[in-house]
């Protein structure tokens, strides 16, 4: 099992919004954002049902980001 540095707290990722510029949030790991159990599952289990063909096998966790300013929200992949 890899470890995510961004979950663990081992590194920060900052983001500049594309619209606007201003910095972006990180809001936790994508999957957590499913359904009310999410956050709960096995993270390898999810990463099979995600929709993202390769992040399981390319050891990447789906990160959500989100602009305070314009509201834009995205999708980063960390490496684990």
């Amino acid at each position: 099992m890899s470890v995510c540095p961004v979950c663990n707290g081992l590194r920060e990722v900052y983001l500049l919004c594309a619209n606007c510029g201003e910095p972006m949030l990180e809001c936790g790991k994508l999957m957590d954002y499913y359904d009310d159990y999410s956050p709960y599952m096995e993270i390898d289990l999810m990463k099979l049902e995600d929709g993202y063909s390769d992040n399981h096998s390319s050891r990447k966790c789906a990160h959500f980001y989100r602009c305070p300013g314009c509201q834009k929200e995205d999708v980063v992949f960390i490496k684990e």
